[in-house]
This record gives structure tokens, sequence and C-alpha cells, in this order.
């Protein structure tokens, strides 16, 4: 009989992890994650070097951004986007009943998010003038928020498959959140790209 209830307690125990581990992320999803969040850190750190003060502040026409402006909405994204879509989110249950609400991939989501085709309109608190700071100063504050979150998403416990944000083209979790940010990220470095290549882009 002991040897029973031994085998049987072993049998619960082993069942709990298997329980706890569905709650996770899996081994290859952190890895993405956190690879995409230090790619594109690295990519903006990379497009914004040697910059002066003209290249960071010229606009090609009235209706577009400057390399200053967009850094200053990427800052204020990659907080607002974590307090939005990661912290509130993990502060209920974790519900796996809504799993059926979300209906993109991980990749068509990326392809959304990162795509320049399809030009949208920010929000009024994510408009660059929120942020005035020197260029400087916002370089420091995005560097600080995204080491944070890469070190999150390297250490997360969290069921982030069953915690869920809702965005206007529908629900995600908060594991697609983290990849939403990262590749807010990419989308408006991009955009610095454009403003750089411009014909009339100063060469100092």
């Amino acid at each position: 009989m002991k040897k029973i209830s031994t085998v049987f307690l072993s049998l619960l125990l082993l069942m709990g992890l298997t329980v706890m581990a569905q709650g996770q992320i899996s081994k290859e999803e952190r890895t993405f994650a956190v690879k995409h969040l230090t790619k594109t850190q690295s990519e903006i750190l990379k497009t914004l070097k040697g910059l002066s003060e003209e290249q960071l502040n010229f606009k090609p026409n009235a209706e577009s951004w400057s390399v200053a402006e967009c850094l200053r909405h990427i800052a204020i994204s990659e907080s607002a986007l974590w307090q939005n879509f990661m912290t509130q989110p993990l502060s209920v249950d974790a519900d796996p009943s809504k799993r059926s609400e979300v209906a993109m991939t991980d990749e068509i989501l990326l392809g959304v998010i990162e795509s320049r085709e399809q030009k949208v309109k920010t929000f009024a608190p994510f408009e660059p003038q929120n942020k005035p700071e020197p260029v400087k100063d916002v370089i420091k504050e995005f560097k600080k928020l995204r080491g944070e979150h890469i070190k999150f998403a390297k250490k997360t416990d969290a069921d982030l498959r069953n915690h869920y944000a809702t965005l206007p083209f529908g629900t995600i979790d908060t594991y697609q959140a983290i990849l939403f940010m990262s590749g807010h990220t990419k989308r408006h470095t991009d955009q610095m790209k454009e403003v750089m290549a411009d014909p009339s882009f100063p060469k100092k």
C-alpha cells in the first residue's frame, strides 16, 4: 500500500508540473522574444549613432516626423505599451477560456506592426511632442526600459499565453504584446531610415 501511495503521489506531482509547464512560454518562444527585443534595440541605436542635431531634426516635409520625433514616439510607446498590454493584463488571473479570441499568429502580428505599407496616425498621448527632453535623455530612457523588458522576457514564469490585451484589430496575448512592442520599434526605426534616405537629408 505504501508503495502504491508513493507512485500515486509521484504521478500527481508529475501532472502538476505538466500543467505548470503548459502555462509558461516555451524555451523557443522565450529565445525568440529576447532576440527580437535585443535586435530591435541594437538597430535603433545603430541608426541614431553619430547623427548631428540638424540630422536628428530634419523633416522631409511638414507632415513627416523627424528622426528625433520617431525616437520620442518609440520611447513613449515603450512605456505605455508595457503598462497597458503587460502590467495591467498580468495583474488579473489567467483565463484560458478566452484563448479562442486570439486570432492572429505571432508571425502575422509581427508582419502587421512592422510593415510600413499602411500608414496609421498615432493617438494623441503617443505624439512626439509629449516628450520634449533632449535626445540623449530620451535614448537613455529607452535603453533603461528596454533593458528591463529584456530581463523580464528572460526570467518570467508568467502565463503569457492566457493573459490578454485588446488592440483595434483584435485580441492578442501578452507574449504577443512583447512582440508587438518590439515590432513597433522596428517599424519606426525603418521610418527613421526613410527620412535619412531623403535626398535633402543633411550630410552632417
